[in-house]
């Protein structure tokens, strides 16, 4: 096994608890990225949320390429968009159903902005925004035309988890068959298209780069990585911190992201 992709995730994996890259997992990284692997952030953020970071690592330009809003979105770096998956006015209209099944803030996250129609924004929500250097547009329903479309819905709590919760256990059936629904922390439920997720985006890269999937590591910590997990080819690096869902279906797990568990396991497997 010859390692090409190494895919990771940004929250709770890359990045400290801090929000910060370590310098020993950069330094890994760089080292990874120089000797020819592609280093691909893999994240729930729009392309404006993990620049940063990619460019704290080196990486830029049309031949480096990051997964997005958890996979609706692969884009190079300097903009070019490989695949995009979108949803329409029909699912901006079921996503206000959804949300009137407990006291949640919803939000609509495109490739330009976010979008809500909700005038009492969620902490969570605003941190989203900030997090992903990202404007967050507050509209009435009535203004939003017919021909709206956004790659990701994220619901969040105006009071407490427990509302997240109350929306996760009372979304219909329906909902888990017409969309890709994944729990991405305990105050956050993000939506996407159907077959819209990190692994999905990261086979499909994989195939324009001519790249086997043997040939591919994975690096994640929560339920919008476990779709790169179910995939049987990848090498699959959990976290130290991740849930216990991804720690089942990983090959190894690593140290968590504040003792440079990316790093380690990159050193131990790869360099």
């Amino acid at each position: 096994m010859a390692i090409k992709i190494i895919a990771v995730d940004l929250d709770g994996t890359l990045l400290s608890s801090g929000n910060v890259i370590l310098p020993e997992t950069e330094r890994v990284l760089r080292v990874a990225s120089e000797s020819g692997i592609k280093v691909v952030l893999a994240t729930g953020r729009p392309l404006s949320g993990a620049l940063p970071f990619a460019q704290q690592l080196g990486l830029s330009g049309d031949e480096q390429y990051a997964i997005v809003f958890n996979g609706a979105v692969v884009q190079s770096l300097d903009g070019r968009v490989l695949m995009s998956q979108e949803l329409n006015y029909q699912d901006f209209n079921n996503m206000l159903r959804f949300q009137r099944l407990s006291h949640v803030d919803v939000h609509f996250e495109t490739t330009k902005y976010f979008l809500t129609c909700d005038h009492d924004l969620s902490v969570q929500m605003q941190i989203n925004a900030a997090l992903t250097n990202n404007i967050i547009k507050v509209r009435n329903r009535k203004d939003i035309p017919q021909d709206f479309t956004f790659n990701k819905v994220g619901f969040t709590s105006i009071e407490s988890s427990d509302q997240v919760d109350k929306l996760w256990n009372s979304l219909p059936a329906w909902a888990f068959d017409t969309y890709d629904i994944v729990r991405s922390f305990d105050s956050i439920i993000e939506l996407n298209a159907l077959g819209a997720s990190k692994g999905n985006a990261l086979m499909d890269l994989a195939s324009r780069l001519k790249i086997d999937q043997k040939d591919v590591m994975v690096f994640g910590d929560q339920g919008n990585d476990i779709s790169m997990f179910e995939n049987p080819n990848f090498k699959k690096i959990a976290m130290g911190n991740a849930i216990e869902a991804i720690k089942e279906k990983a090959d190894y797990v690593t140290d968590d992201n504040d003792h440079n568990g990316i790093a380690k396991a990159i050193k131990k497997f790869v360099l």
